[in-house]
């Protein structure tokens, strides 16, 4: 049943339609060879358009640069002059997926509210971006509208890069960091989208918990490639093009990468295991006694468990043939890989050639990123980010991790050591599993608590 929006006050009903209007603009964007139209500027230009309407104080107060195609920076300047080259960094992306209405619920750029979803009673706000990461991109906004409408203003300068082709290749966030270390800028800290409030991901541990992403997978595209003789399906030899590379991707699944629990990881066993059941509690607080064991459990507990303890490797991509009844000349299969820290990009590409075995199929890297180098999950930027999670949800668990997607905060790595991955909104596994699907959704007191918490981490800074 669709809804007006929940009781609230004026000014939360206002952010909700704010979100609502963004979620409405189509700004997806498409890898250049990939399926479907080219991206379109227009829906880019609207949004862009749209905010200074949407957060007028934002406009008046703060300086907006449009660098690269389409991203945006901010500056907000701060009361302390010298602030200006160490400023805080808050991100966020306004390209989407694509998406067709097949299978959705609600049309994905309709942002239909409704009183409750499937994760419970709460009014839910449905649209391709809500979570990914349009949700975050209005926080952000949000947060600092009301800032600027209390009278505040940050100690130190505050930035807000808003990406526009993270979802292909994150060109606009690399020009943005590029800008910032010609002026001699190196952020204090840089929040980006990643980690969020979640439960039930960690063995044992029932209460909600913050994970925060203190470094992120690389991430690397491999192409798989076979080419031999064709001919009429009639008469197929032993292994044509197709079988064999069916078999290469057949022995990839039976080979999976190493498993082995990185520091990170080791960590965040040990912070959320506090908070365990007494038994496993014993375990996690031992991790590197237990690693062993821990690593069957991982391995056994979920995907999600499963992928923070090894690089992953996923078909994603399959061509071969041009009629039913001619033998392909050569078949492609794309592998999407993400590099789990502690290793590399070439261990990963050994690892996959060694399962293969097979020299007909040839192994192409594409577009090859290490994992991120991992801030420090403690001190000024880690703490900052921790109050303010706590200063909207008491007493809640906040724990480093391993984020196992990429983002544009990787771009910003090369700027400074305090680069972290959070989007500070409450998320069901199934809301999770939405991410890149149909049915993508936020819960509204959800996002509205973001907004909060975006506004606790700009009031220390």
């Amino acid at each position: 049943m669709t809804a007006t929006l929940s009781p609230g006050t004026l000014r939360d009903e206002r952010a909700i339609a704010r979100l609502q209007e963004l979620v409405r603009i189509p700004t997806v964007s498409r890898p250049p060879d990939g399926p479907g139209p080219r991206r379109g500027p227009e829906p880019f230009e609207r949004f862009i358009d749209a905010l200074p309407t949407l957060y007028p104080l934002v406009h008046e107060h703060l300086t907006r640069e449009r660098i690269g195609d389409a991203a945006l920076l901010y500056r907000w300047p701060g009361t302390d002059p010298t602030g200006a080259s160490t400023p805080t960094v808050l991100m966020a992306h306004y390209d989407v997926v694509p998406a067709t209405e097949e299978g959705w619920e609600h049309p994905p750029f309709a942002a239909v509210i409704t009183d409750s979803g499937p994760d419970g009673d709460e009014a839910v706000l449905w649209g391709r971006g809500t979570i990914d990461d349009k949700g975050c991109a209005a926080a952000i906004l949000e947060s600092i509208e009301r800032l600027l409408a209390a009278g505040f203003r940050p100690r130190h300068d505050v930035l807000v890069s808003l990406g526009d082709d993270e979802e292909v290749n994150g060109r606009g966030a690399r020009a943005i960091v590029k800008v910032l270390r010609e002026r001699g800028v190196r952020p204090s800290l840089v929040l980006d989208e990643g980690g969020a409030i979640v439960s039930g991901a960690f063995p044992g541990v029932d209460e909600p918990y913050a994970v925060v992403g203190v470094t992120e997978k690389g991430i690397t595209t491999l192409r798989l490639t076979v080419e031999q003789q064709g001919g009429h399906a009639a008469s197929p030899p032993p292994l044509a093009a197709t079988e064999r590379l069916a078999r290469a991707i057949l022995r990839l699944n039976a080979r999976p990468a190493r498993a082995r629990l990185d520091a990170t990881t080791r960590l965040m066993i040990r912070t959320l295991g506090e908070r365990a059941k007494p038994a496993l509690r014993f375990v996690f607080r031992r991790v590197d006694l237990f690693a062993p064991l821990l690593l069957r459990v991982f391995l056994r507990t979920s995907p999600e468990t499963r992928a923070l303890v090894r690089t992953t490797r996923a078909v994603t991509e399959l061509r071969a043939g041009h009629a039913a009844n001619a033998l392909a000349e050569r078949a492609e299969a794309t592998i999407n890989m993400r590099i789990a820290p502690g290793t590399s990009v070439a261990e990963a590409v050994s690892e996959v050639e060694t399962a293969i075995d097979d020299e007909r199929v040839t192994v192409e890297v594409l577009e090859p990123s290490e994992p991120s180098p991992v801030s420090p999950a403690s001190g000024e930027g880690w703490e900052a980010i921790v109050q303010a999670v706590r200063d909207v949800h008491p007493g809640l668990m906040v724990s480093p991790y391993v984020m196992m997607q990429a983002s544009d905060s990787r771009w910003f790595t090369a700027i400074s050591d305090h680069v972290y991955r959070f989007a500070p909104f409450r998320m069901t596994a199934d809301e999770r599993a939405c991410l890149h699907a149909k049915n993508e959704r936020i819960r509204v007191p959800a996002f509205l608590e973001g907004v909060r918490v975006y506004e606790a981490l700009l009031r220390q800074r």
